[in-house]
């Protein structure tokens, strides 16, 4: 029996309306990609304050476990208390951070000089390192003294290059500090615009999900918020640890500087297996000074607290919080590392967190969507 024109015509209106919707979808994933990548900064910026946010909302509830007030007075508590611990190191050990920090960064620059010359005599290419040395031998230029009696003043196009050059430098500086201040603070605005007022933000989160899948969506940012939670509160404790332990180390070795590294090892604690092995390599280039002997106690001491972080620290406060395999971590903190760089390397794990979370969720549901039929 033939097929009349407007059986025949359907089929074709399915297929042009798959197209269609193929087609937009498409564009659309191709436009979030790009809009991304040209705004990862910001993204990353504002991705900094809600991890903030988070965190003082964790503190917050951790002291409604303690005392029964309200969630305002709870994070004052929190903020004045925080505030309170950065005021007093900045207070009390302010000018012994400043010229700690001074003095490594003198020694740090010194003994990369040493490494490279040690690598030079052992037939080492290490022509690529650029060290900011200032320029000597044959290549230097020569300074010759001149012969006229009188010294000659340099010219107008003299004065006006070099004070050009001065204002742009200064141009450069000044706005590069403006923007680190700036991004510090548009961090802590963030963080405590949504820790004061979580449930605004997430109703308004759901709101913007269908209706059909906004109890899905509920689950899932609810997960999502309680998996961030958990990591944080413990990264924050594994964090305290490795600053305690290192610099307590590095103080009975002997090794100058040893509170600055402490810190410098806390901090990078943050950032899985990258931070460890830049810490472990500052804290190395820092003992170098002081003698073979505490340089290999520095470096026993940088693999107990490695040892200390991963085997025993980490599976215990956060076994419950993230199951990442590291080598996949790993992989994911390269290629962010690589694409948007320091955000990118800093800011992988939480995001790799809310990857995972999505992912169970989904292969949670998927049997149970397999079995509705049935």
């Amino acid at each position: 029996m033939p097929l009349s024109s407007d059986d025949r015509r359907e089929p074709r209106n399915d297929l042009a309306w798959a197209i269609a919707v193929g087609g937009i979808a498409v564009v659309a994933f191709a436009s979030v990609l790009l809009f991304a990548w040209s705004f990862a900064t910001t993204l990353f910026l504002i991705f900094a304050g809600v991890l903030l946010g988070v965190t003082l909302n964790a503190m917050t509830h951790l002291l409604g476990l303690v005392v029964r007030w309200p969630h305002w007075l709870r994070l004052a508590i929190v903020c004045l208390v925080s505030a309170g611990l950065l005021a007093g190191v900045i207070f009390l050990g302010g000018t012994t951070i400043a010229d700690q920090a001074a003095a490594l960064s003198d020694t740090i620059k010194s003994q990369l000089v040493n490494v490279k010359a040690f690598l030079d005599r052992n037939g080492i290419d290490t022509s690529y390192l650029d060290l900011a040395k200032p320029a000597s031998g044959p290549s230097a230029t020569p300074v010759t003294p001149s012969t006229s009696p009188t010294h000659s003043l340099p010219g107008a196009d003299a004065l006006a290059s070099s004070g050009g050059a001065i204002v742009s430098q200064t141009l450069k500086l000044l706005l590069g500090t403006l923007s680190a201040v700036g991004n510090f603070f548009i961090v802590i605005f963030l963080g405590l615009t949504f820790a004061a007022q979580p449930s605004v933000y997430r109703n308004g989160l759901l709101y913007l999900a269908p209706a059909k899948h906004r109890a899905r969506a509920t689950v899932i940012i609810d997960k999502i918020s309680d998996t961030l939670e958990r990591w944080l509160v413990a990264q924050i404790v594994v964090m305290t640890a490795v600053f305690a332990v290192t610099w307590l180390g590095l103080a009975a070795i002997g090794i100058p500087g040893s509170f600055i590294l402490g810190i410098q090892a806390g901090l990078l604690a943050f950032i899985p297996t990258v931070g460890a092995i830049v810490a472990g390599v500052i804290v190395l280039l820092a003992s170098l000074s002081s003698g073979w002997i505490a340089t290999a106690s520095a470096f026993g001491l940088f693999l107990g607290v490695h040892a200390l972080e991963s085997y025993i620290l980490t599976p215990i406060l956060q076994r419950q919080a993230l199951d990442i395999p590291p080598a996949t971590l790993f992989a994911f903190q390269i290629l962010l590392g690589i694409v948007f760089g320091i955000w990118g390397i800093s800011l992988a794990l939480p995001l790799m967190a809310i990857v995972k979370v999505l992912i169970d969720h989904f292969k949670a549901e998927a049997p149970l969507t397999d079995a509705a039929p049935a």
